[in-house]
């Protein structure tokens, strides 16, 4: 494209159409890589509230247990 900006004499308008299609195919890119992290993340999180919310739960069923098993 260059060369053919060359041949033309717009080398500026050529430098640009490669510039802004260099930029339309990173954020092409970054959206792909964007959606396919979503998911991955959304998991991620499940893991670690749902670890959360076991750690907090654990006990008081244990508690349960312990009283209900000495009657």
């Amino acid at each position: 494209m260059m060369a053919a900006g060359e041949k033309t004499g717009k080398i500026d308008e050529m430098m640009q159409n490669i510039a802004d299609f260099f930029d339309d195919e990173v954020d092409a890119m970054l959206d792909g890589l964007t959606a396919l992290l979503e998911p991955l993340l959304m998991v991620f999180l499940g893991v670690i509230i749902g670890g959360i919310v076991i750690s907090m739960f654990l006990p008081i069923f244990k508690m349960g247990e312990v009283v209900g098993g000495s009657k």
